[in-house]
């Protein structure tokens, strides 16, 4: 391709460009959490409130809303530049052929057409079809979860995040920018949501009924004010004292539960992303993870060499020590081997390097201590090249495989044929000769450290487990049983679930425990489905693979040694790569539903209690009995009460009945305390402003603070005005020798007024 060519490809938005954001502005996210419905209603009456030189109430009225909603946006502003730093692909440079040459470019550079070189250690940044000889060994675990090398050849696929491992090759990119398959899994997993959890949902369902409440109410008060001609002053006051009423302390309540629930679960090695995961995870129904790398530490043990046909398993145990450590392409097989095995690095004269296509490798030696060919793989793709009596059903071969696979383990062969050098033919095809079983190599799964405990924890506590994996159900459903799962657990394989309907496919999905060979599109699918039976489910994976299910799920669950995009899209990374972190951060969970739970008996209690005082009050003819700086106060009588019996709180399971039991506390408590409140606010206007200190002379400092406060000229017999207030007329001289009478001091005012009340 020429260079005039490439630059008119990329004029037609054919190029490799990709804008990495989360679809939502910095200003998109501000916008959404400053102005909600009741942050409005909070703004109009504090600017009111300033207009009329009130700042003090205007801060005290808006204050709570308005850092409520600066933590909110600095939680998802923090969600969206971690969003935006999810990269799939990381290659600095890629081998492009243009104009008959090659030369290195930046991936963006990239068009559709174009031909890339793709070598040994390479990262492929598009998408495209193989072109040209040569034979390519691709590691796709980034993609699929699974280590196995693919063997890929001219006309084959090859995607974008997967390395090569071994060869030499081109592919034509035709999936570039957003088309690419990495691009397709990044923009899925960039897509922001947030996931109510249910007591985040009761807790709304609380406040929009208050809500409606307090609106009935100011409706009827506001409108009996204004038929009184209550100042513009007053009447601002009573409206932020109305919106005050309204429990919006609870939202940061609830946000600073769940700060100390991350910080607790940081202690134990746990990374919180959204603030409401610890919660969410405590209300799970099913729990899904992946097996490798997930429920498995994507590591293999060594667990026996069992020889065949009379050889001795010292001599087979030497052999194999010796393969795995001459080999040129180190794996988690050779590793495990290599570890739990005597021998010695060996010169080779060929060799087959291990393949997912081939499912076996193979070296050559020729010493005169190690001379021929010796293979290792899976028992079914070397029986081909065994005699015919030990590839039989009844051999004893295949009775140590059936006993072995039985008990969980994986099972290889390790075979070999001492008269040949050679694994290639011909034409440079890999072949292997005629092979004599030496001996049956078990290798077992190591399970992450607190598996088995975990899975218990979580079982007790009626939590469904379920195994989704791209391995073989049985190994699968083997491994599963080590770790603790149930022996009837049932098996389901993906095939299988690409026949079934999309009935039988939600059905399989609740009923099934193992799910193998299971597709990335088939993870999100099982998660979808479990949502759609109306469970809440978490979801554990490391791989870009698992990315769209941990997307789906009401809690991703993400270890720290897997794929940079699935830590980015997950709720809660385990740090340690441990599940041990999580039956803390579960009962870390149910403890933050007990403390809230305790918080809303308290404000829905102060709620009602406050909404019941206006209503009597004004019933007996008395002044409206607050002010929004009183108001204010409940941030230190309910707020610091309520932080404290979030800190001190115990376990518990969210009530199915929470809300009617809210009720049968609230009334009653709020009946109570209305009786006592208002009963001592009448007792001060009947008592207190009849008394011999009320009749003395009041200060003309007193009498300037009233004035300016209410807007009320002193001694006017009720009289409101919406002016500045006059300066206050001094006390008479005769006024000092007794008791002011109702001409030259008076408070009085007409029946059921508003006027007045505010400081007593």
């Amino acid at each position: 391709m020429t260079e005039g060519e490439v630059r008119a490809r990329r004029a037609r938005g054919l190029g490799n460009d990709v804008e990495a954001r989360t679809g939502r502005s910095y200003w998109d996210i501000a916008r959404a959490n400053l102005f909600t419905t009741y942050n409005n209603i909070l703004f109009v009456i504090g600017v009111a409130l300033v207009a009329l030189g009130r700042y003090y109430d205007a801060a005290t009225s808006v204050g709570i809303g308005l850092v409520n909603a600066l933590i909110g946006t600095a939680q998802e502003v923090r969600a969206k530049r971690q969003l935006d730093r999810i990269a799939l692909v990381s290659a600095p440079k890629v081998t492009v052929v243009r104009e008959g040459r090659e030369r290195d470019v930046d991936p963006a550079e990239l068009v559709v057409g174009d031909v890339v070189r793709i070598g040994a250690g390479d990262q492929v940044v598009v998408d495209g079809a193989m072109v040209g000889i040569g034979v390519l060994e691709m590691d796709e675990s980034l993609l699929t979860g699974e280590p196995d090398l693919i063997r890929k050849r001219a006309g084959d696929r090859l995607f974008s995040g997967s390395f090569c491992v071994t060869g030499t090759g081109y592919l034509e990119a035709d999936g570039v920018g957003s088309e690419s398959f990495a691009s397709k899994l990044t923009a899925t997993a960039r897509t922001f949501a947030v996931t109510k959890t249910p007591l985040q949902r009761k807790v709304d369902l609380v406040v929009r009924f208050v809500m409606l409440v307090v609106a009935f109410f100011s409706v009827i008060i506001l409108a009996a004010a204004l038929f009184e001609g209550l100042p513009q002053v007053r009447l601002v006051q009573i409206a932020a004292v109305l919106s005050g009423q309204v429990p919006y302390g609870l939202f940061l309540m609830i946000t600073v539960a769940y700060a100390l629930g991350a910080s607790a679960i940081a202690r134990q090695g746990a990374l919180v992303q959204q603030v409401n995961a610890v919660e969410s995870l405590s209300n799970i129904d099913v729990l899904c993870m992946d097996k490798t790398g997930t429920l498995t530490a994507n590591k293999l043990v060594f667990d026996g060499v069992h020889p065949l046909r009379g050889a001795s398993a010292e001599e087979a145990a030497a052999s194999l020590g010796d393969f795995a450590r001459s080999a040129s392409a180190s794996n988690a097989t050779a590793d495990a081997l290599v570890a739990g095995l005597p021998g010695e690095k060996r010169p080779i004269i060929d060799e087959v390097p291990f393949a997912s296509a081939r499912k076996w490798s193979a070296l050559a030696f020729d010493e005169p201590e190690r001379r021929g060919v010796y293979a290792t793989g899976a028992v079914e793709m070397l029986a081909p090249y065994l005699p015919p009596e030990d590839a039989a059903p009844d051999s004893p071969l295949a009775r140590e495989v059936r006993d072995l696979s039985s008990r969980g383990l994986r099972v290889l062969l390790f075979a070999h044929n001492p008269d040949v050098t050679t694994l290639h033919d011909e034409r440079g095809e890999p072949h292997l000769p005629t092979l004599q079983p030496l001996a049956v190599v078990s290798l077992v799964d190591e399970l992450r450290p607190g598996a088995r405990e975990t899975i218990a924890a979580f079982g007790e506590l009626g939590v469904e487990l379920k195994v989704i994996s791209g391995d073989d159900p049985r190994t699968v459903a083997a491994l599963a049983k080590r770790a603790g799962f149930g022996e009837d657990a049932k098996l389901v394989s993906g095939p299988e679930l690409e026949e079934m309907s999309p009935d039988e496919f939600d059905r399989a999905a609740g009923e099934a425990t193992v799910f193998g060979r299971i597709k990335p599109e088939q993870k999100e699918g099982l998660v979808d489905a479990l949502l759609r039976r109306g469970a809440r489910v978490a979801m554990m994976g490391d791989g870009v693979n698992d990315v769209p299910a941990l997307k789906k799920a009401s809690v991703g669950i993400a270890m720290n040694g897997g794929s940079s995009a699935a830590r980015d899209v997950s709720d809660l990374i385990l740090l340690k790569d441990s599940f041990a972190v999580l039956r803390p951060a579960f009962y870390e969970g149910r403890r933050i539903i007990g403390g809230m739970s305790s918080v809303l008996y308290l404000f829905l209690a102060r709620v009602a209690t406050t909404a019941m005082i206006i209503v009597a009050v004004t019933m007996i003819g008395l002044d409206f009995p607050f002010d929004p700086a009183q108001a204010a106060l409940t941030t230190f009588t309910v707020g610091i009460p309520a932080f404290f019996l979030t800190l001190w709180a115990k376990p518990q399971k969210l009530a199915e009945g929470l809300l009617p039991s809210l009720a049968k506390f609230v009334v009653p408590a709020a009946m109570l305390t209305t009786l006592m409140g208002a009963g001592i606010y009448a007792i001060d206007h009947e008592v207190v402003l009849n008394s011999p200190l009320v009749r003395a002379d009041i200060p003309n400092e007193f009498q300037e603070t009233y004035e300016n406060y209410t807007g009320i000229t002193f001694g006017s017999e009720g009289t409101r005005t919406s002016s500045p207030p006059s300066r206050p007329r001094a006390a008479s001289p005769s006024s000092s020798h007794g008791p002011p009478s109702s001409s030259s001091c008076s408070w009085s005012r007409p029946t059921g007024s508003f006027s007045d009340g505010a400081r007593r």
